[in-house]
């Protein structure tokens, strides 16, 4: 994948998207878990459990990356991603991390939880790169420092511009059919049938988009009647 063309650009958009709105609230997992430490080591828990963190993060989506060129997995892993896409719009994330005691604890609370939390980020970035390793780590680069430094502005955004959610649930579902699209025991199917390719993409996109909304309605509206 050349660097200068906008197939790049935009896959790496889309990876720093999915970052940002998957993993944005990750990052509050630091300060649950050090919040009873004292000031002078909470700067270390949140180094070296960011630090550690990155690190299995960076491992498990290279990995991912590797997996997805084996044939079926693609297919797999594009369906399995437009599930996360519907998720993320009709359910609501809850941070029960327990601070933990000492400083290895705290890091290890952190390392733990944010791979737990983060396993449909290492899909959906991995779908995303399209097996390109240089965009992973770009897409890391550019913003692990936002999730980090800035996951409560993050937070305080989406809650005051819910339509964010929404940007980010299309953007991974539009990923999800770029993977289904390009899972070799199909994609010749779709490369002499172009116009089937965007027609799966906008019934994906629109489908999911339209679900979670019908979803989030009644939620409401059953809330509303308790």
């Amino acid at each position: 994948m050349d660097f200068f063309t906008p197939e790049f650009w935009t896959a790496l958009l889309a990876i720093v998207i999915i970052d940002l709105v998957l993993a944005g609230d990750n990052a509050i997992v630091i300060g649950l878990s050090a919040r009873n430490l004292p000031r002078d080591l909470q700067k270390k828990v949140v180094f070296w459990g960011t630090f550690g963190a990155i690190a299995i993060r960076s491992l498990l989506t290279l990995i991912a990356v590797w997996l997805l060129k084996i044939p079926g997995l693609l297919l797999i892993g594009g369906v399995l991603l437009i599930w996360i896409a519907y998720k993320l719009l009709v359910e609501e994330k809850k941070h029960d991390v327990k601070s933990a005691g000492n400083l290895l604890s705290a890091i290890k609370t952190i390392v733990i939880a944010d791979t737990v939390m983060g396993m449909d980020n290492v899909l959906a970035v991995a779908g995303a790169a399209h097996g390109n390793f240089i965009l992973v780590v770009a897409g890391l680069l550019i913003s692990v420092p936002i999730i980090v430094w800035g996951s409560t502005l993050i937070i305080k955004w989406v809650e005051r511009f819910p339509i964010i959610i929404y940007i980010g649930s299309g953007v991974l579902a539009w990923t999800a059919s770029k993977m289904i699209v390009d899972e070799p025991i199909i994609k010749e199917f779709f490369a002499v049938n172009p116009w089937m390719q965007w027609g799966l993409s906008f019934v994906i996109v629109i489908g999911v988009l339209l679900l979670g909304r019908i979803k989030l309605k009644n939620k409401k509206m059953q809330s509303e009647k308790v």
